[in-house]
């Protein structure tokens, strides 16, 4: 699959979503009345993390679907808003857990305000979210967002646990990762069918999607570790290794290397220097082995059964749309 410029893929997923992109304005207009209610540190903080450039896909799913099932009232613009509310406190956390300094090319929040100021921050996020749910009674959609919040929580902590190893296994990771990140995306492609009585029996196969669509953005994000430049991804190269995070090119990469290169790579995730090899010695050894190439396909596979998925939704620009935008994600990495 050949890739195209970033530009022209801003312009691709400026084109898929310009049915809702006024909705997705609406959902901005919807953060600015959340801010100015709360305390101006909770306020600057915010403004600062969600103004950073996010592609704010998870809120685009839940409008686009929203939009697919025929709803036409206004839970759609809140609740992407409290996905997206959820999505940017487990990246003020992780910031905080990794240790990380940058993230889409600007200084993380907690470097500017410190880690303590930062993980509240991240709570009140958290908890307005669940708030903003209960304000319209909508048990069934918290108890989907508490679920998605849980299962990443409990992957981050997974994730924790595995910190500085190379030698875990495929199985493993795959599990980190649905929780992590898959159940999010579930959740917010899943919540617009619980909207109305008719759109119910659509929960499920929604959920699948988005678990589908999930993954395979991981995965996606994996091979840019290694494929992209800095300045493409707002972060160091390589900077999941740095951070002692195994993400699958290297897990496929470790069985296939001698007990000195194992060790030297080990040194960079316990670390998280490049003392005893080189940035482009495993970049090369990556790019020689295959595992890109494997990573790839193991994306695709799940592009293909998230488009399998789609099948059962009904038919329209919009479900055109949902197919067009999983083959776009997958680009990304190829």
């Amino acid at each position: 699959m050949k890739a195209v410029s970033s530009i022209r893929r801003a312009e691709q997923i400026r084109e898929i979503f310009w049915p809702i992109l006024g909705r997705l304005d609406d959902v901005d207009a919807f953060f600015d009345r959340e801010f100015k209610r709360a305390e101006p540190m909770v306020r600057d903080v915010c403004t600062y993390v969600l103004g950073s450039g996010g592609k704010r896909l998870r809120p685009a799913l839940v409008l686009l679907i929203s939009r697919m099932l025929s709803y036409t009232g206004e839970r759609d613009v809140r609740y992407g808003a409290v996905v997206e509310m959820i999505h940017t406190a487990t990246l003020i956390h992780d910031d905080i857990i990794d240790g990380s300094d940058l993230r889409r090319g600007r200084p993380t929040a907690n470097s500017r305000w410190g880690n303590q100021t930062t993980v509240l921050v991240g709570d009140w996020l958290y908890s307005r979210a669940m708030d903003l749910c209960l304000e319209l009674g909508d048990v069934e959609v918290m108890r989907q967002l508490v679920t998605a919040t849980l299962r990443m929580t409990e992957g981050e902590i997974l994730a924790d646990r595995q910190r500085g190893r190379l030698d875990i296994d495929e199985s493993t990771y795959m599990e980190i990762t649905r929780r992590k990140t898959a159940e999010l995306f579930a959740a917010a492609c899943a919540i617009p069918a619980l909207f109305q009585p008719s759109t119910l029996h659509l929960t499920e196969p929604l959920a699948d999607f988005g678990r589908e669509l999930g993954v395979c953005f991981q995965l996606v994000d994996d091979l840019l570790d290694f494929t992209a430049a800095r300045d493409k991804v707002g972060k160091p190269v390589m900077a999941d290794l740095r951070e002692g995070k195994a993400t699958l090119p290297i897990i496929l990469l470790i069985p296939r290397l001698d007990a000195d290169q194992r060790d030297r790579l080990q040194s960079v995730a316990s670390t998280g220097r490049f003392d005893r090899i080189s940035e482009q010695e495993v970049l090369e050894m990556v790019r020689t082995s295959g595992t890109l190439e494997t990573t790839q396909k193991r994306a695709r596979a799940f592009a293909e059964r998230a488009l399998e998925q789609t099948g059962r939704f009904p038919e329209g620009p919009e479900r055109e749309a949902l197919a067009k935008a999983t083959r776009i994600l997958l680009e990304r990495g190829m």
